[in-house]
């Protein structure tokens, strides 16, 4: 079975940083396209980041935008998230998710087939 395990989250105050980590189990993370989003309380899920399966090409959602890195490590089957100069706008719970290869769309959450439950993510203000 498939499972994808987010860890790092935490209670952090403005300005400060965090690394998300998406532990992979039951793929190969290798030979997938991984993402993280994120969902507010009351608002609906939104696209964060995402890297490619070849060529670790990387995309971002423009509120984040200099302020995250996404990268991988295939070794280890971990995805990650570094989140720096955090604002109380980013507090939300963040999920990964996983599509083999290359998805039609990787900004869009129809484009993933698994998803982990998420970690919570406070920035205190």
């Amino acid at each position: 079975q498939v499972q994808l395990v987010e860890s790092g989250g935490g209670l952090v105050q403005t300005g400060g940083s965090l690394r998300l980590s998406c532990a992979a189990s039951g793929l190969t993370l290798l030979t997938y396209t991984m993402g993280w989003f994120r969902q507010a309380p009351g608002k609906e899920r939104e696209f964060v980041a995402a890297i490619s399966w070849i060529g670790d090409n990387t995309y971002y959602a423009d509120s984040v935008k200099g302020r995250v890195t996404i990268s991988r490590d295939n070794a280890k089957n971990t995805l990650y998230l570094q989140m720096n100069t955090l604002k109380p706008e980013d507090t939300a719970v963040y999920i990964c998710a996983a599509q083999r290869y290359q998805p039609k769309e990787v900004l869009s959450i129809t484009s993933y087939t698994y998803w982990g439950q998420g970690i919570h993510v406070v920035v205190s203000s």
